[in-house]
């Protein structure tokens, strides 16, 4: 079986975001970044179906420029077996489903694995658009995912409960926990990843007709007002004529 793990490079959870060029730019200056969380349990579930299902090999692929191939090599140090990087700026959510659905149709792969959405942008729609473009099957968000011959059992969340579905092979999968628990490199997967094989291809031409105008930081938290415990009238006051919502 061959699986693509579809992995994204964004910012840690802790990192201070900050803007350039009159707000029309990220500015990486300072910032950690790290394996999008999502596509770590995709990870971490492809590993799981490759350790017990002998002749598995999975690759990872990223649309990034150079300053990815360290989140890259985490991937493989983590039991990837090769790598491909589209060399490309991911400006929206169309062009990456764009690029990834142009390799995994060159690579025939079986199974497409993703996080659910990056936690950058949030869009939560390139597993969709890579599975339309493809002509298969997309689910998400798969919480569970069990392979039986060419059939994959899947748990998916949904508003009031999951949803149990069988889907045939080849699927594309918007992974969230507790898909899988998340993988550490030991220090044999980190020496072993500087030769794993990462490929650099140039991305395909895609007219998205999506542009970004500004880029906006949330308002800073309001100050805090602290009132007696047994002011009532008080606290009422406040939530009505000041927070508004009474």
């Amino acid at each position: 079986m061959k699986i693509l793990v579809c992995i994204t490079h964004v910012p840690d959870t802790t990192s201070k975001i900050n803007f350039k060029d009159n707000n029309t730019k990220f500015d990486p200056t300072g910032v950690q970044f790290i394996i999008g969380p999502y596509d770590d349990y995709a990870l971490a579930r492809a590993i799981e179906i490759k350790e017990s299902t002998p002749g598995t090999t999975v690759t990872v692929l990223n649309v990034g420029l150079a300053e990815t191939e360290p989140t890259i090599r985490k991937a493989l140090a983590i039991g990837a077996d090769d790598a491909i990087r589209v060399n490309a700026d991911p400006t929206d959510s169309f062009f990456v489903a764009s690029q990834i659905a142009e390799q995994a149709k060159a690579g025939g792969y079986e199974l497409i694995l993703m996080g659910r959405e990056s936690i950058d942008y949030n869009s939560g729609v390139v597993h969709s658009i890579v599975g339309e473009m493809l002509g298969i099957p997309s689910v998400s968000p798969v919480m569970k995912l069990e392979l039986s011959g060419n059939t994959a059992k899947l748990a998916r969340e949904i508003e009031g409960g999951k949803e149990y579905l069988e889907v045939s092979l080849p699927f594309v999968a918007g992974c969230q926990e507790p898909i899988a628990e998340w993988k550490i490199p030991n220090m044999r997967g980190i020496m072993s990843a500087r030769t794993k094989p990462l490929k650099v291809v140039e991305p395909k031409s895609v007219n998205s007709g999506v542009a970004t105008q500004k880029y906006e930081l949330p308002k800073p938290k309001g100050s805090v007002k602290m009132i007696s415990a047994d002011n009532v009238k008080e606290l009422v006051n406040l939530l009505k004529n000041e927070a508004k919502v009474l």
